[in-house]
């Protein structure tokens, strides 16, 4: 494990406390408990942002013929505040 130092809120270390010790658990579990979630949450979050666009590839046609070669212009004049 690496040790690692945090500042809370007040009212988020008195929260932290009060659940660790209603589940029977140290405060630091709490906290690794919490920050498991949250990666958790994160990696489905990018996952299924990843399977949307993989989803969309190859369904819309632009007419183009040279975009594998020339994405980039394309990509720069369709952003391009100009």
């Amino acid at each position: 494990m690496v040790r690692t130092q945090i500042q809370l809120e007040e009212a988020q270390w008195q929260q932290l406390r009060e659940i660790a010790h209603r589940e029977g658990i140290s405060v630091a579990e709490a906290v690794r408990r919490a920050v498991d979630s949250m990666l958790e949450e994160k990696q489905k979050a990018y996952r299924w942002r990843n399977e949307q666009a993989l989803g969309v590839v190859g369904r819309f046609a632009s007419g183009l013929q040279d975009v594998s070669k020339n994405h980039d212009r394309y990509l720069e004049e369709a952003f391009d505040p100009r």
